[in-house]
């Protein structure tokens, strides 16, 4: 229980900051063996998202649910928009993720893939940090958001089906990219995580089969609860760090990172 505990605090921090949490699960197999088959274990790590989806719909409750209850049940036409803003914006990833699913596991999910990703795109944030320092961003609301420009964040989604990469990492440069501000592409980059993680987790879920034993569900609900309150923690504090600092720090953080992940696995 104590490493199940650890993996779900791993995912709730790893998921939501850009630093990939594909590049700190490998290291953290590598040390945190569990006693648990292949097969349940590739499904737990994915469905395990399922606990830090949960904390986004809580913590942005007002703006995800299309249905008010001030005087009366209501429509809220700003939910409805921006749900089919995030809707346009998965489609790149559900179009090539799906199909393509096993195939990029097959060929990307390899130590080198992921430290080079690690260098690559922690580079490319310390680059655009530096590069914004003289650009005020041109959508400061999630309402300024346009529907051409989600469709774009959605497509720099597709990069994160590479391992290593980071989803939120990889959403949050794009948005950033097309002239979002850090706080509307990172919380653009939570809602998107909603229907993809949700889907992700319902896929592996289906492919492992409902043959679970008592140990297994005990591991589910213990790891999907700690991702849960560790994400929103992790969340509340992302918020608050990206009103008053920019995104290098996380740059640098990856970069040390693969360069960590490359050296273990060359010279262990």
């Amino acid at each position: 229980m104590l490493k199940v505990i650890f993996l779900g605090i791993v995912e709730g921090i790893t998921e939501w900051l850009p630093v990939s949490s594909t590049g700190h699960m490998i290291l953290v197999d590598e040390f945190i063996k569990l006693n648990i088959t292949p097969a349940f274990k590739e499904m737990f790590l994915v469905v395990i998202q399922l606990g830090a989806i949960l904390a986004v719909v809580m913590l942005y409750w007002n703006k995800l649910c299309p249905i008010t209850v001030k005087r009366g049940l209501k429509i809220d036409q700003d939910s409805i928009l921006l749900w089919m803003k995030v809707i346009v914006a998965v489609l790149p990833a559900a179009v090539i993720g799906l199909p393509f699913d096993d195939l990029l596991d097959a060929l990307f999910y390899n130590y080198q893939t992921v430290a080079v990703t690690l260098i690559l795109y922690g580079i490319l944030f310390i680059v655009l940090e530096n590069r914004n320092k003289k650009v005020r961003p041109q959508v400061q609301t999630l309402e300024q958001l346009s529907f051409l420009k989600a469709i774009g964040i959605g497509c720099f989604q597709v990069l994160a089906l590479i391992p290593g990469t980071s989803r939120s990492g990889a959403t949050i440069l794009g948005a950033m990219l097309i002239g979002c501000s850090r706080e509307v592409a990172a919380e653009f980059s939570f809602f998107l995580a909603v229907p993809v993680m949700f889907g992700a987790s319902l896929l592996k879920m289906y492919k492992f089969g409902l043959n679970y034993t008592a140990d297994e569900i005990q591991i589910l609900i213990v790891g999907l609860v700690t991702a849960f309150v560790v994400s929103v923690l992790t969340i509340k504090f992302l918020i608050a760090y990206i009103k008053t600092s920019d995104f290098k720090a996380f740059g640098y953080y990856r970069i040390v990172l693969g360069i960590i992940v490359f050296a273990y696995f060359l010279f262990s």
